[in-house]
């Protein structure tokens, strides 16, 4: 992974949904913008689009290819439920040779522009060096998890936690390993929307119920934040190589 420019300035990248050939569903990165944050090691990201400005924080693990992207709930958010999961395991997975980008959406909550956002997050990953991507989402997120991965050939496994049924319908058509993560006390989306995509989902695939488990998968933060580790390091992970090495 090599971090820079990206792929913005005069070539752009860009991303589509489905078959659609251009006009609303097209997003393209025109420009590349980073700057270091208070955290070692991280960096403040900003890609300007065809569609507007998309924020988020990257996490950059040179001269390794892994990669994965963060996705909040329909409000938005960078650091995740299960007491802010994605910033630690953000930090943590570097030295697990893992680049990772928490992404905020421009237009939280509308299901068709998230997807284009983290279509373009994947755009932007591929253009600095990423071969593999993993997607993790939680409630709102893991349904645009389930759809970017679809359509995205850098995504190689997808993460839905407390995941919502909207946005899901195509989920037979993933074709790519999807792990379902919901807790059993989940009073805003219950455990039988996961339960409801796992029976509609191709193998292989995997449902993990949490008891005791709230929305926000804060009674399980632990658990949650090994199960992500173990399942984003077996499918991207790399050990990242000696400090200045290549």
């Amino acid at each position: 992974m090599t971090t820079g420019d990206g792929p913005g300035g005069d070539g752009g990248s860009g991303e589509a949904f489905g078959d659609a050939p251009t006009g609303d569903l097209v997003i393209s990165i025109q420009r590349v913008h980073a700057q270091p944050t208070e955290i070692t090691g991280c960096f403040e990201l900003r890609l300007d689009t065809t569609r507007g400005e998309i924020t988020g924080y990257l996490h950059p693990c040179e001269g390794r290819t892994g990669c994965v992207i963060f996705l909040g709930g329909a409000a938005g958010g960078v650091d995740g439920p299960a007491d802010a999961v994605y910033l630690r395991l953000a930090q943590a997975l570097v030295a697990k040779g893992v680049t990772s980008l928490r992404l905020q959406y421009r237009e939280p909550g509308e299901f068709t522009e998230c997807v284009l956002d983290t279509l373009a997050g994947c755009s932007f990953l591929k253009g600095i060096g990423g071969e593999a991507a993993v997607l993790v989402g939680h409630s709102f997120g893991g349904a645009v998890a389930i759809k970017a991965g679809e359509l995205s050939p850098l995504v190689n496994f997808v993460v839905a936690m407390s995941s919502q049924r909207f946005g899901t319908q195509d989920v037979e058509r993933l074709h790519k390993p999807l792990l379902l993560v919901h807790g059993e006390a989940d009073d805003v989306l219950l455990p039988q929307a996961s339960e409801d995509i796992f029976g509609r989902a191709q193998e292989p695939k995997r449902l993990i119920l949490l008891p005791g488990t709230g929305h926000a998968l804060r009674e399980s933060a632990d658990d949650v934040y090994r199960i992500l580790e173990q399942a984003i390091t077996d499918v991207v992970g790399n050990e990242s190589p000696a400090a200045g090495s290549t």
